[in-house]
């Protein structure tokens, strides 16, 4: 899912286009000699061993993460399930990291939202 929901600067891939270098049914074909920014690329549910399986990105369709610029966190939708952010378990996982002080913010496309600790949600700009 990075390889279609993120932007990619060093290809010039904007967010929502797979990346030219995309194995379709997963996977990379420059794996080996990819460059810094996808081998520096860390989705939450790789890295954070207590989130469960049921929130693997390609299950629900968003990449949970930390914003690179800031200390947001961040679920990004896949493309094609522009509201994958409210599927219920993600929705429920997201809140609880505003409960925790975080910043959450839901991005689509070109669209945002921040959640709130008490699970109300807002277009973000």
């Amino acid at each position: 899912m990075c390889c279609s929901a993120l932007e990619i600067d060093h290809f010039k891939k904007p967010m929502g286009v797979t990346c030219q270098f995309c194995v379709k049914g997963g996977g990379c074909n420059t794996y080996a000699t990819r460059p810094q920014v996808c081998r520096d690329f860390e989705c939450d549910w790789m890295m954070e061993r207590d989130l469960p399986a049921t929130l693997r990105p390609d299950k629900v369709g968003t990449i949970l993460m930390e914003d690179p610029d800031n200390e947001d966190y961040q679920a990004v939708c896949e493309p094609t399930k522009p509201m994958a952010w409210r599927h219920p378990l993600v929705f429920k996982h997201l809140v609880a990291q505003a409960k925790a002080g975080r910043t959450v913010i839901a991005k689509s496309g070109l669209r945002a939202w921040r959640i709130y600790p008490d699970g109300h949600f807002s277009e973000w700009s």
